[in-house]
């Protein structure tokens, strides 16, 4: 019997996409591509899209919509390629503590409609027929001694729970410290030292690219 090909998508929340955010998702990429996995990247930023209505048709009984999201927009093509999916990597820059609005909205249109509101043996019951590896890449600014005084893994590592408690596994990945600017000297700013942001980065971003394409390798390795 001819093995299943497994299918990654990767999906950049950023507005850039030849920045941080997306070099971090392409070597994941390439790692899973590596692992046998056959590839597809979804810039959000270049769909027209909303996120969830609270229209619960998703979860309407004995209905074609129950377990699916029925909003009728550019975003609906990409769910249900997605529906196929064996392996999923969202990625995304921190705005204010947060992941984009395009990502929060798109977590709401990935996860609700395959979540529901039963439970079973004190286990909440989701409608995926197995376990997808997915994982949360994070890119900031903030350099990563800053990033835990301020907070941010319990806030952002919430977005990584949902997406375990949906599909049954997850991990985050930070890049911190990274580079903002390709010309630093158009903008006003004195929070950080351009230079100290350049070493940090020749330094450590080959790093994080590698932890990006390890990521990419092990969640298509993951798959049964």
């Amino acid at each position: 019997m001819e093995k299943k090909q497994i299918k990654a998508f990767f999906v950049n929340g950023s507005p850039r996409k030849k920045w941080n955010t997306a070099k971090m998702l392409e070597s994941a990429m390439k790692g899973a591509q590596e692992a046998g996995a056959e590839c597809e990247m979804v810039n959000l930023y270049d769909i027209d899209f909303k996120g969830c209505k609270s229209c619960f048709a998703c979860k309407l009984k004995n209905s074609k919509t129950n377990g699916v999201c029925a909003l009728k927009d550019d975003l609906r093509p990409v769910l249900e390629r997605m529906r196929e999916a064996d392996v999923i990597v969202l990625g995304s820059p921190v705005y204010y503590s947060y992941p984009t609005g395009e990502m929060r909205s798109f977590i709401e249109r990935l996860c609700f409609p395959v979540g529901t509101y039963l439970y079973e043996d004190g286990k909440h019951i989701t409608l995926r027929d197995k376990v997808i590896p997915t994982a949360m890449i994070f890119t900031m600014n903030c350099p990563e001694d800053y990033m835990k005084v301020v907070g941010y893994p319990p806030i952002l590592e919430e977005n990584t729970k949902v997406l375990a408690d949906i599909f049954g596994y997850s991990e985050t990945l930070y890049a911190c410290n990274t580079y903002q600017f390709s010309d630093y000297s158009r903008y006003d700013f004195n929070l950080f030292s351009e230079e100290d942001k350049r070493k940090y980065r020749d330094e450590h971003f080959d790093t994080d690219l590698k932890n990006a394409y390890e990521l990419g390798k092990r969640l298509v390795m993951k798959v049964n």
